[in-house]
């Protein structure tokens, strides 16, 4: 049988075990979820490119697509771009821009096969990336971290990673990988979790990571954004480094204790200094209106960090009691 009928053949499979992959669950294959907002610049190189890549490994992979509030044309070019090679093809589209975390969640919920990653569509991530984490699954792994082994990036967003990395590992997930996470991929054991446990302002990954399953840790060397702008603003950087922290750490809260602590303590020895000054040196005045409204700045300012730092875990217990989704699927579409 030649190379062209063996295609054939490969695909004919492929799409009839797509058909059956949602309400089977099958192990035999891979859920690839694909949150997008705005990228039309590059979803057709994006699909290319797994279209080419499907052709080659022994394995069906299911793409879900999930459309997180765009307001552009990548979904129209979604629904008109022929797939050939890929088993299952889906898009979910939700009401309102939820952010990637959200919208991962929301495609899980779709996924057919047991083992499930995700992938940005700015083809970013290496997709050798699928095949081997695959076989390291099927070898007995429940995940596998995909750690960035180099990227062209810039300085600043190189330091936000380590640090970030850094302060994971010491105080919120101690196996977080120090080259930083960007994907995983996983068994039907942790998707089902994830589905279960949907937790708001939250990251999936590390929710994924803090279960603590067997995992592994699989080095790539990611690339440059392929086509279009990247919606990782540092808005967006704040926040998941704010939620990353009051959803998996106590030392924020512990911090504010120890501030509070040391506050006290620096406060009593400047006021025993102030007082034994004054009755060794009586004729000397040692404070002044400048010190004092200095301190009390300090004081204030120290007061209100901390209580945003409360205010913070108090919304999220707040916002968890409503039970409110994070987010609302409006349609699905069979590409």
């Amino acid at each position: 049988m030649g190379e062209a009928e063996n295609k054939i053949v490969k695909q004919e499979i492929w799409e009839e075990i797509g058909d059956m992959a949602v309400d089977s669950k099958c192990d035999n294959g891979i859920s690839v979820i694909v949150p997008f907002l705005n990228e039309e610049d590059g979803i057709e190189l994006f699909c290319t490119s797994l279209e080419e890549y499907a052709q080659k490994v022994e394995f069906p992979i299911e793409l879900i697509f999930v459309d997180d509030g765009s307001t552009d044309h990548t979904c129209e070019i979604l629904c008109k771009y022929e797939f050939k090679y890929i088993a299952g093809k889906k898009l979910v589209r939700l009401s309102k821009n939820c952010g990637s975390h959200a919208a991962i969640r929301a495609g899980l919920q779709y996924a057919g096969y047991g083992i499930c990653t995700w992938m940005g569509s700015d083809c970013q991530e290496p997709v050798e990336f699928l095949e081997k984490s695959y076989e390291l699954i099927q070898g007995g792994y429940e995940a596998v971290y995909i750690e960035k082994r180099s990227i062209a990036i810039s300085h600043v967003d190189r330091g936000f990673s380590r640090f970030y990395s850094k302060l994971m590992r010491k105080y919120a997930v101690k196996n977080y990988a120090s080259g930083g996470i960007s994907n995983i991929v996983f068994n039907e054991k942790i998707k089902n979790y994830i589905n279960e446990n949907i937790e708001a302002n939250s990251s999936i990954m590390l929710q994924i990571i803090d279960i603590g399953f067997s995992y592994t840790i699989l080095p790539m060397d990611y690339r440059e954004r392929a086509a279009g702008e990247s919606k990782w603003t540092l808005a967006k950087k704040v926040k998941i480094f704010i939620d990353s922290f009051v959803s998996f750490s106590f030392m924020p809260i512990r911090l504010v204790s120890l501030v509070g602590i040391a506050m006290f303590v620096g406060g009593g020895i400047f006021g025993l200094i102030v007082i034994i000054n004054k009755l060794l040196h009586p004729e000397i005045e040692f404070m002044g209106y400048a010190t004092l409204s200095s301190l009390i700045s300090i004081g204030f300012g120290i007061t209100n960090i901390s209580l945003g730092i409360i205010a913070e875990y108090l919304w999220r217990a707040y916002d968890a009691a409503r039970k409110r989704p994070i987010y609302i699927v409006s349609d699905v579409i069979d590409l």
